[in-house]
């Protein structure tokens, strides 16, 4: 037997789970990463700094971790129905099952699961990918997928996506999916940017920067809804109509950036109301600045070597 695409013939190929990519499922191991080693530092750090510490850096990777795994996550736009339709061209046959369909910024993913099943008698768990990132072809996808003989309900989705389909869904997600992803990954070099400026003595860089970060998230959550915001084309599966909704990544992403407007818009407001405080959230330290404007007495000590001499001023002062 030979190769076919880096797969043996006559098996059944690969498929990806709905909603999650290979380099989803990288992605989050890395923060997962990133965070048990901090977690293993973490009790080599004294005080009450260590607490400082624990909700800036697991804030911040949950930040960072979200911007980049919603890159690769096909839950922008979901729709779900149960239904009875036909299950191969020219054929008469119909199956009972429930029909998914889960657009990313880079692609759809289509699924197909018979309520059992198992009928006809055969095994019905389809799951097929088709892509519209750049240096794919959408349209060679679904000729291949009709080539293979994908079961009817797959490929009447996939037609609606397709650029010559008179429903433009092609144009209208590929449009929304990249300019949410250029902006995406603009918030992802400014959440490395308000890191870096945090970590300085420059506070306020840092939270203008983490502002930027917010703002961007948002205008990847409203460039996704303005662009896709055009009347849906009806897609009848059998009986019943799938009707899809935005899904956990749009919405995960429209909190990700009202979150960082909010602690940028507190790092910015502690600058000019209270920058001790911040400077001791920041910069972690125990001492408290302002512990001797509220009524911290000098200690004088007297050296027993200047008593000799008796020099009056020859006394040192400590401030406790």
């Amino acid at each position: 037997m030979t190769l076919w695409d880096g797969e043996l013939p006559f098996y059944p190929r690969p498929r990806r789970a709905a909603g999650f990519s290979i380099p989803l499922l990288i992605v989050i191991p890395v923060f997962l990463a990133l965070a048990a080693s901090f977690l293993l530092i973490l009790p080599g750090i004294r005080g009450r700094s260590r607490w400082f510490w624990l909700v800036r850096i697991l804030l911040s990777l949950f930040i960072g971790a979200e911007i980049v795994a919603v890159h690769f996550s096909a839950e922008w736009f979901v729709g779900r129905v149960s239904t009875s339709t036909s299950y191969k061209a020219f054929s008469a046959a119909r199956v009972s099952a429930r029909v998914g369909l889960h657009v990313g910024l880079d692609g759809i993913n289509i699924t197909l699961t018979g309520t059992p099943v198992q009928q006809l008698n055969e095994t019905i768990n389809y799951n097929e990918q088709f892509s519209w990132r750049l240096g794919k072809n959408y349209a060679q996808e679904y000729a291949e997928a009709r080539v293979k003989g994908l079961p009817d309900p797959v490929l009447y989705l996939a037609e609606k996506f397709t650029p010559s389909s008179p429903c433009g869904l092609y144009r209208q997600y590929r449009l929304a999916g990249h300019y949410a992803s250029a902006l995406l990954w603009v918030a992802f070099c400014l959440w490395l940017l308000s890191n870096a400026l945090l970590s300085m003595p420059v506070p306020l860089h840092g939270g203008l920067a983490l502002l930027t970060t917010g703002a961007s998230a948002l205008f990847a959550v409203f460039t996704f809804a303005s662009i896709s915001s055009a009347p849906f084309c009806p897609l009848r599966l059998g009986s019943a109509t799938l009707t899809a909704h935005y899904g956990a990544a749009f919405w995960v992403t429209l909190a990700i950036g009202i979150l960082c407007l909010l602690l940028g818009g507190a790092v910015v407001g502690f600058h000019y109301a209270r920058p001790s405080a911040l400077l001791i959230f920041l910069d972690r330290s125990d001492k408290d600045p302002a512990g001797q404007a509220r009524g911290g007495s000098p200690l004088i000590l007297s050296s027993p070597v200047h008593k000799q001499s008796e020099d009056p001023d020859s006394q040192i002062i400590t401030h406790l």
